[in-house]
C-alpha cells in the first residue's frame, strides 16, 4: 500500500480511537449516574445517605490513587509544598465535597431526566463566575446566549411533572459549586503551571474531600445510620460503584487529553438525551412536551456557545501560526541582512 493508503489507515484509526473515547467516556458518566440514583433512591435500593455515598467514592478513589503513586509506581506525583496545598488543594477540594454532596443529594427528589436538563445551566454557572473572577470577558452577546439557556430550562422545570423546590435547590447548588471549582483550577493551579492527571488529582484531592466531608456526616447521616440496625454493607453494590465512578475520572481524563474539552461537551449533549430517554422508557418517569421543548431551547443555547467557542480557538490557533510566521520570516530577513553586510565589508577588504 503506497503512502496515500498508509495515511488514510491513521486518519481512520485516529477517528476510531476519538470515537471509542467518548463511547468509553459516555458509558461511564451514564452508568454512574443511573447507579447512583438506584442506591439512592427509595423507591429502588434504598439507601438515601448522599454523604456517606459521596464519602465511601473518595475514600475508594484515594486508596487507589495512592496504591498507584506510592506502592506500584504507576504514575509519578505532582511536586507541591505546603503552601501550595492548602491554598490551592484545599479549596477546591472543599468545593469538590460540596458539588458532590449536593448533586447526590438531588437524586432522593429528582428524575434523571430532570436533573441532566438543570445540568444545562452549567455554562451559565462557568461563565458568569468567570466574569466575576474575570478571568473571561463580558461580552453581550454572549450574556445573550446564556440567558437564552436559563429561559430554555426554566420551561423545562415549569413543565416538570414531579417538581421538588428542595431538590432544584440541591441542584442549582451543586452546578454553582461545580462552576466555581472548575474557574479555581484555572485560577489556582492552572496559572500557576500545576496539571494533574485524574490519579494525582485524586490522590490530593479525594482526602481532602473526605475531611470536609466528615463534619455534616457526623450530624446529618451518622445519627440516622446507627438507628438503621438492619443495614449491612453491600461491598458488590458499593465496590462496583465506587469503581465506576474511579474509572469516570481516568475516562474524562483520557477524552480530554487524547480529543478536547470540545468534544467533550458535544458528548456530554449526546450522554444527556441518551439519559433521558432512558430515564422515560426504562426508569419510567414523567418527561412532558413542556420539559423537552424547554430542554430543547437550553440544548441550542449550549451548541450555540460551543459552536463559539470553537470559532474563538480556531481564531485564536490562526492568529498564533500567523504570528509564527511572522517570527520566522523576521529572522531569516535578519540572517540574509546579516550575511549581506558581512559579504559587503569583504568586498571592501579586498579593494
Amino acid at each position: 500500500m503506497g503512502k496515500g493508503g498508509s495515511l488514510s489507515d491513521g486518519v481512520i484509526k485516529k477517528i476510531l480511537l476519538s470515537y471509542t473515547y467518548v463511547a468509553i467516556w459516555i458509558f461511564l458518566s451514564f452508568t454512574v449516574i443511573v447507579y447512583n440514583k438506584y442506591i439512592l433512591d427509595k423507591k429502588m435500593y434504598n439507601w438515601p445517605f448522599p454523604i456517606s455515598l459521596t464519602m465511601i467514592h473518595m475514600s475508594f478513589c484515594a486508596t487507589l490513587a495512592f496504591l498507584l503513586i506510592k506502592v506500584f509506581k504507576f504514575v509519578e506525583p505532582v511536586s507541591m509544598s505546603r503552601d501550595l496545598y492548602l491554598s490551592s488543594v484545599v479549596p477546591i477540594g472543599a468545593l469538590y465535597s460540596l458539588s458532590l454532596w449536593l448533586s447526590n443529594s438531588a437524586y432522593i427528589y429528582l428524575s434523571v431526566s430532570f436533573i441532566q436538563m438543570l445540568k444545562a445551566l452549567m455554562p451559565v454557572a462557568v461563565y458568569s463566575i468567570g466574569v466575576l473572577f474575570k478571568k473571561e470577558g463580558f461580552k453581550t452577546d454572549t450574556m445573550v446566549n446564556m440567558l437564552s439557556i436559563s429561559f430554555g430550562v426554566a420551561i423545562a422545570a415549569y413543565g416538570e411533572a414531579k417538581f421538588d423546590s428542595w431538590g432544584v435547590i440541591l441542584q442549582l447548588g451543586a452546578v454553582a459549586f461545580e462552576a466555581t471549582r472548575l474557574v479555581m483550577i484555572q485560577i489556582l493551579l492552572t496559572s500557576k503551571g500545576i496539571t494533574l492527571n485524574p490519579i494525582t488529582s485524586l490522590y490530593y484531592v479525594a482526602p481532602c474531600c473526605l475531611v470536609f466531608l466528615v463534619v455534616p456526616w457526623i450530624f446529618v447521616e451518622l445519627p440516622t445510620l446507627r438507628e438503621t440496625s438492619s443495614f449491612h454493607f453491600d461491598f458488590v453494590i458499593f465496590g462496583t460503584n465506587s469503581l465506576c465512578a474511579f474509572a469516570l475520572n481516568l475516562a474524562v481524563f483520557l477524552l480530554v487529553g487524547k480529543t478536547s474539552a470540545l468534544t467533550m461537551n458535544v458528548a456530554g449533549v449526546v450522554k444527556d438525551w441518551l439519559l433521558i430517554a432512558f430515564s422515560w422508557s426504562v426508569i419510567k418517569d414523567t418527561v412532558t412536551p413542556v420539559n423537552l421543548f424547554g430542554y430543547g431551547l437550553a440544548f441550542m443555547g449550549v451548541a450555540y456557545y460551543n459552536h463559539s467557542k470553537l470559532q474563538a480557538l480556531k481564531a485564536k490557533e490562526a492568529q498564533k501560526k500567523a504570528s509564527q510566521a511572522d517570527e520566522e520570516a523576521g529572522k531569516l530577513l535578519e540572517e540574509r541582512d546579516g550575511e549581506g553586510g558581512g559579504s559587503a565589508k569583504k568586498n571592501e577588504s579586498q579593494d
